[in-house]
C-alpha cells in the first residue's frame, strides 16, 4: 500500500505544482502574452520554424526530453535506497527541472527561436556565445554517439521491440503528409497507428514478424549504429512536420499509454496484489529497497551519494539537455507563447512522474517476481539484492533497463496481461524514447554546428535560414547549410561510436562501442549544461529588473554540484588523471576550464547589466515569411 500512496502523492504534487508554481512563472514572472510575436510565425519556413498545436508540441518535448535517462538514471540510483532517489526527483523536478525547461523555452521564444549557446554571447557577453556551444557540441557528440548502442542494446534484449519502432517511421511520414497538405486531424491517425504497435508488440515473437524481429536483433552494435545514424541524417534535414512531429505524437500516445498502464498495474497490485505465482495467492505489493543505504551500509564499489547522487539521476530532476530541446526546437514551433507553460513546464513535471514510476518498478515490481543471472526465481527483498547488492552489479546499461523493464512488467502482469506481451511492450517503452531522443539530437547537433560555422564565417550570431554557401570566402561556410553540419554531426558520432572501447582490440563486434569512453563525462556535462543554462536565464531577467530568486538558487546550485562531481572524478586516486586515461582527464579539464572561464565573464558583467538591455537581433530579412507580421497565431 505503501508503494499506491506515494505514486499517488506525487501525482498529486505534481498536479498541485502545475497550477500554483508554474501559473505563477508564467502569468507573474515571464508574463506570457498570447499576443506576443513568436518565432514560428516571425520567420516560418515549413522546415524548422512550423506554427503547431501545443499537444502535437507537448508529444515532441516530452518524448525527446525524456529519453531513457528517467529510466537508467533512477533504476541506477535507488543503489543508494529508494528514499534519497525519490525526494530529488520530486523536489529537484518541481524546483529546478521544470523552472530550467520552462525558462529556456520562454528565453529562446523572446529571441526568435536561438538556442541558449547563440543567446548567451549577447546576454552575458560576446565570448561566452563560443565557450557555450562548445560545450554543447561535445554534450551531443555524447549522446548520438551512445544513443546508437543504447537502442542497438534494447533490441537485442527485447527483439519484440524492433518492428513496432521501425513501423513508426513511414506510418509518422504518411500521417505528417495527410496532416499538412490535407489540413487533416492527427488525433484519429495516430491511434490507428498506436493500435498497428500494440498489435505488432503482441505477435513479436510468433511467426513471420518474430522471425524478422530476431534476424535485426542479431545484427552487430555497428550495423545498427550505421543504420540509427543514416535515418538521423534523414530526420534532421527533412521539416519537422515530415516526420519529427507525427512521430513524437504517435510516440507520446504510445508511451503516456504505456504510462497510464504501468500505473494502472501498480494501482490494482497495490489493492490486490500482483498476478498470483502459479497456485499461490496474489504476492503484495510492498517496498523491499532499504529506505538508505549510506555510510556503512553503502553498496561496494558505490561512489559518494553526495554529490553523486545529483548526477546519476538528470533527467526526471533536471537535465541540461533539455534547455537544448526547449530553445533548439520547440521554441520555433510554440504558435503561441501562453503555451509555453503546458510545454515547458508540464513536460518535466510528466518526466518526473515517470521517473517516480522507475524508481517504485526498480524498488516494488521487482518484489513481485523476476529471475536471477542463473535462472533462480526470486521474490521480495532477494529480487531487489540480486540487482543492486554492489555498484558494479547495478551500472551496467542492461542491467539498469532490465530492472525496470522486469519491474514495471510484473505491475502490466497484475493486470492480467501476458507475462510475453508485458516484457516486449515495456522494451517498446525504452526503445521508442531512446529513439526519440537520438533524431532530435541530431537535429540539435546540426543547430550548434550552424552556430558555431557561422561564427567563424561571418561573426554574426543568427542563422539565418536558406543561408548561400560562399566557400570562396570561408572554407567553414559550408557547414552553415543543414547538410553540411548534419554531416558533420553524423560522422563525428560514428567516428567515436566506431572507436574500441578503453583497453579492448578493435573488432567488428565490439565497434559501436566507443561511446562508453566518453559517458563516465555524461552525467556531470550534462548537468553543468544545466547550470549554464541557469546563468543564461538569469542575466536575460536580471537585465529586465525581474525577480530572480527562483533562478539564482538552482543556477548555484547545479553550477557547484557537477563541477564538483566532475573533479573527484579526476583527481581521485585512480581517478581520470592517476588512472591514465587521458581522454576523460584531457576533456574534463577543458570542461571545467570552459566553466570556470564563462563565471569569470559572468562575474564581471554581472554589476553591469542591471536593467541595461542586451544588443537587439537584427531586423528580419524582406524574404522572410511575414504573411503575419504580428507574429501570433493564438
Amino acid at each position: 500500500m505503501s508503494t499506491l500512496l506515494i505514486a499517488v502523492g506525487a501525482f498529486l504534487l505534481y498536479l498541485i505544482a502545475y497550477h500554483t508554481y508554474g501559473k505563477f512563472l508564467g502569468r507573474k514572472i515571464f508574463k506570457l502574452k498570447a499576443n506576443a510575436k513568436v518565432p514560428s510565425i516571425q520567420l516560418k519556413d515549413d522546415i524548422d520554424f512550423v506554427p503547431t498545436k501545443k499537444s502535437i508540441i507537448f508529444g515532441h518535448h516530452f518524448t525527446s526530453i525524456a529519453g531513457t535517462g528517467p529510466i537508467v538514471g533512477p533504476a541506477l540510483a535507488v543503489v543508494w535506497g529508494w528514499l534519497p532517489a525519490l525526494l530529488w526527483v520530486i523536489f529537484g523536478s518541481i524546483l529546478i527541472g521544470a523552472v530550467h525547461d520552462f525558462g529556456s523555452l520562454v528565453v529562446s521564444m523572446r529571441n526568435r527561436g536561438q538556442t541558449v549557446g547563440d543567446i548567451a554571447g549577447r546576454i552575458l557577453a560576446p565570448r561566452t556565445r563560443i565557450l557555450f556551444l562548445s560545450i554543447l557540441f561535445l554534450a551531443l557528440t555524447i549522446v548520438l554517439a551512445i544513443f546508437g548502442l543504447v537502442i542497438a542494446t534494447v533490441f537485442r534484449m527485447y527483439p519484440a521491440a524492433i518492428f513496432p519502432c521501425l513501423i513508426q517511421i513511414p506510418i509518422a511520414i504518411s500521417i505528417g503528409i495527410l496532416i499538412h497538405r490535407k489540413g487533416a486531424n492527427i488525433l484519429i491517425p495516430s491511434i490507428i497507428a498506436l493500435a498497428v504497435m500494440y498489435f505488432s508488440v503482441y505477435y513479436g515473437n510468433d511467426g513471420t514478424l518474430g522471425a524478422f524481429n530476431s534476424k535485426l536483433a542479431s545484427w552487430s552494435v555497428i550495423t545498427w549504429v550505421i543504420v540509427l545514424l543514416g535515418y538521423c541524417y534523414i530526420a534532421s534535414v527533412l521539416p519537422v512536420w515530415t516526420l519529427l512531429q507525427p512521430r513524437d505524437f504517435i510516440n507520446s500516445m504510445q508511451l503516456l499509454s504505456a504510462i497510464g498502464l504501468v500505473l494502472l498495474g501498480l494501482i490494482v497490485a497495490g489493492i490486490w496484489g500482483g498476478a498470483s505465482i502459479g497456485s499461490a495467492a496474489r504476492p503484495p505489493l510492498e517496498i523491499i529497497a532499504p529506505a538508505t543505504r549510506i555510510g556503512t551500509d553503502s553498496p561496494e564499489g558505490a561512489p559518494w551519494i553526495f554529490p553523486f547522487l545529483f548526477i546519476t539521476i538528470a533527467c526526471g530532476a533536471i537535465s541540461g539537455f533539455h534547455c537544448l530541446v526547449s530553445s533548439g526546437t520547440s521554441s520555433k514551433q510554440l504558435k503561441c507563447e501562453t503555451d509555453a507553460q503546458f510545454v515547458g513546464y508540464g513536460s518535466m513535471l510528466t518526466e518526473g512522474f515517470l521517473a517516480v514510476l522507475v524508481i517504485l518498478a526498480c524498488v516494488s515490481g521487482l518484489g513481485l517476481g523476476t529471475e536471477s543471472s542463473n535462472g533462480t526465481f526470486l521474490t521480495g527483498k532477494d529480487a531487489y539484492f540480486d540487482r543492486y547488492e554492489s555498484w558494479g552489479g547495478a551500472k551496467g546499461l542492461g542491467a539498469k533497463v532490465g530492472a525496470f523493464v522486469d519491474g514495471s512488467a510484473n505491475f502490466l502482469k497484475a493486470l492480467g496481461l501476458a507475462p510475453q506481451f508485458s516484457i516486449a511492450l515495456m522494451g517498446v517503452f525504452v526503445a521508442s524514447f531512446a529513439a526519440t531522443t537520438l533524431d532530435t539530437a541530431c537535429r540539435l547537433q546540426r543547430y550548434v554546428i550552424q552556430e558555431i560555422a557561422s561564427t567563424l564565417s561571418t561573426n554574426k550570431s543568427a542563422i539565418e535560414p536558406n543561408r548561400k554557401i560562399n566557400l570562396s570566402k570561408n572554407p567553414v561556410s559550408w557547414l552553415t547549410n543543414k547538410h553540411g553540419a548534419t554531416i558533420l554531426a553524423v560522422i563525428l558520432a560514428f567516428g567515436v561510436a566506431a572507436s574500441p572501447t578503453t583497453g579492448t582490440e578493435w573488432s567488428w563486434e565490439n565497434a559501436g562501442k566507443g561511446g562508453l569512453n566518453l559517458w563516465p563525462l555524461f552525467g556531470a556535462t550534462n548537468q553543468l549544461l544545466g547550470g549554464l543554462a541557469f546563468l543564461v536565464i538569469l542575466f536575460w531577467m536580471r537585465r529586465r529588473n525581474l525577480p530572480i530568486w527562483f533562478i539564482a538558487i538552482p543556477a548555484v546550485f547545479m553550477l557547484i554540484l557537477p563541477a564538483f562531481a566532475m573533479s573527484i572524478e579526476l583527481f581521485k586516486p585512480n581517478g581520470w588523471i592517476s588512472g591514465q586515461k587521458p581522454l576523460l582527464a584531457s576533456i574534463g579539464l577543458a570542461t571545467l576550464a570552459l566553466e570556470i572561464w564563462m563565471l569569470i565573464e559572468a562575474s564581471i558583467a554581472w554589476p553591469k547589466v542591471k536593467g541595461i538591455l542586451e544588443q537587439s537581433l537584427p531586423p528580419i530579412n524582406s524574404h522572410k515569411n511575414t504573411q503575419n507580421e504580428g507574429g501570433r497565431s493564438c
